[in-house]
């Protein structure tokens, strides 16, 4: 099922996410329509507070990204990172193990605003999959800034908070549009 798509000015974008204690038939199913809701909307990853759970959960799939390479090592052999996709991070752990480089980042949070944002070249991660089973890798690239983001996402860090201060002032005008906006449709939701 596709779920609505949070955005900036929703409070839970803002909540740290809680700790996924047990791979429950209820987390399955958030899974299943966090990807589906990714895909329909052509991202590239999707947080559990996007789609409204404060959760440390996130899904990933850079299959169809062409254009921006990424890499992965797996017990420190050079791998394709196609073969971890599509990639569950549950209670993900990451570690910066390279200098920051900007590089150009969206998020289906901010509808059609994009930004140069200095992140880690390449990061290691520990985390469980769908199964529940710990698994730990190396990546660099767009993989590696994609988890970066998505995981400031389960920390109720936004990319905004990242711009540098010159970017997000010339984002302000859009900025406070879409907040206002959601917040709008908040307290109507909450009124009807």
């Amino acid at each position: 099922m596709i779920l609505p798509v949070v955005q900036y000015g929703h409070p839970v974008l803002r909540q740290k996410g809680s700790r996924v204690q047990k791979i429950t038939p209820e987390i399955e199913r958030l899974i299943s329509d966090m990807f589906e809701t990714m895909h329909a909307a052509h991202g590239i990853g999707l947080a559990a507070q996007q789609v409204g759970h404060a959760l440390q959960l996130t899904v990933l799939d850079i299959r169809e990204v062409k254009d921006r390479p990424s890499t992965l090592q797996l017990g420190g052999v050079e791998t394709d990172p196609h073969a971890l996709m599509p990639l569950v991070l549950i209670n993900p752990e990451l570690k910066p193990v390279a200098e920051p480089v900007k590089g150009p980042e969206g998020c289906l949070s901010f509808p059609e605003m994009y930004a140069d944002i200095a992140r880690a070249e390449a990061v290691e991660i520990s985390a469980l999959n769908a199964q529940g089973e710990r698994i730990q890798f190396r990546c660099g690239g767009l993989l590696a800034r994609a988890i970066q983001h998505e995981t400031d996402h389960l920390h109720g860090i936004l990319f905004i908070d990242r711009m540098d201060r010159e970017t997000k002032q010339k984002l302000k005008t859009e900025l406070d549009e879409l907040q206002a906006a959601t917040k709008a449709a908040l307290k109507k939701t909450r009124l009807d």
